[in-house]
């Protein structure tokens, strides 16, 4: 009986000890910082279109897909990127911001949702569009990338 007792207390140890062992540890997430890498993401997106270099945006994934208003999506990099041209070709001096209000991330830090507002103004100042968007990045070779976006206007259509 004594045995019997006694093997039971040794496989229950054993048994601990080797799910002590397996045990992963959960990545500890600076949401702040993460926050600020996101806004300089959007810094950079503004600063690059702004200066009408789409060529150099490293913004976007080169599968993901936006969502423009009264538009289809547009699906991967380089159809994004013609897109952004082409707004540009038009003459546009309007310029940019973005500014990030929330970030979601996932428990691992590979996915973050963010949420934010936009402004786009003429040459002279003047508000010509605002609004709210979501964007989904992803982190890849270690740095994130947007997957994923919509954004919305807050202007309404006469």
């Amino acid at each position: 009986m004594k045995k019997s007792i006694l093997k039971g207390v040794l496989l229950v140890g054993v048994l601990a000890l080797l799910l002590a062992c397996n045990k992963q540890e959960t990545p500890v997430i600076d949401k702040e910082q993460i926050k600020k890498e996101i806004q300089a993401k959007e810094d950079e997106f503004a600063e690059t279109y702004n200066s009408g270099k789409i060529k150099n945006i490293g913004y976007y994934a080169d599968d993901a897909v936006t969502y423009y208003p009264n538009a289809a999506p547009l699906v991967g990099k380089e159809s994004i990127l013609e897109f952004l041209t082409s707004d540009l070709a038009e003459g546009s001096k309007n310029k940019i911001s973005f500014t990030t209000g929330e970030v979601f991330v996932s428990s691992d830090g590979i996915q973050v949702l963010e949420t934010g507002t936009f402004q786009v103004k003429d040459s002279t100042d003047t508000l010509l569009n605002k609004g709210n968007y979501m964007s989904l990045f992803e982190k890849r070779d270690g740095k994130y990338v947007c997957v994923r976006d919509m954004s919305a206007s807050d202007i309404e259509l006469k």
